[in-house]
């Protein structure tokens, strides 16, 4: 893997585990004990890994299907879904909704929640020059370290650093789509 394929892939994941991060400080205002925080980062880490494989799916379908034209369809996907997240963040959603996110079906609804912007993210992982298992394991682990950091300052980071690193996450998912697409464009690190 290149240095550019690293990079690219890294800060995917970084963006994914803003999200997640956002998620979790939520949670962890209102504490959790150590089995309800490896319940809540394991969901969470399946949870964008298998949005992920599905988005590729659907990448790949788009790709046969629109040859070239279907990295710019991913990158102009990446972009949607930051400036989502930017207009959630900024005009606020009521994440939790009455759900426990820490099992059961508030669990799945926040896993569920959290993942969509991976779907996305996988549609265009095909176009950016990673490879697909390592695209995995990245986006996993900055799921899994996300998650823990963010349900372990969540009592101290309260609802600020939550909202901010929404926003954040936005921000760098349009600032990645456009970037690979002009990366694409000029024919770079591909």
């Amino acid at each position: 893997m290149t240095i550019a394929a690293f990079f690219k892939i890294l800060f995917v994941a970084l963006s994914l585990g803003l999200d997640v991060f956002a998620v979790s400080v939520g949670v962890g205002m209102k504490g959790a004990s150590r089995g309800v925080k490896v319940r809540i980062g394991a969901a969470f880490a399946t949870a964008e890994v298998t949005m992920t494989v599905i988005g590729v799916l659907l990448g790949q379908a788009a790709g046969r299907l629109l040859g070239d034209a279907a990295g710019y369809l991913g990158f102009a996907a990446l972009v949607g879904v930051g400036g989502y997240m930017v207009y959630e963040a900024r005009h606020g959603t009521e994440e939790g909704g009455g759900f426990d996110l820490s099992r059961g079906f508030g669990l799945f609804l926040g896993a569920l929640s959290i993942s969509l912007d991976s779907l996305g993210i996988g549609f265009s992982i095909l176009y950016i020059g990673v490879p697909l298992g390592v695209s995995l394991v990245f986006i996993g682990v900055a799921s899994v370290v996300s998650t823990t950091l963010g349900l372990a300052l969540g009592r101290r980071l309260g609802i600020v650093a939550e909202e901010a690193a929404a926003l954040w996450a936005g921000i760098v998912l349009i600032l990645t789509g456009l970037a690979f697409a002009g990366l694409k464009v000029f024919h770079v690190g591909a």
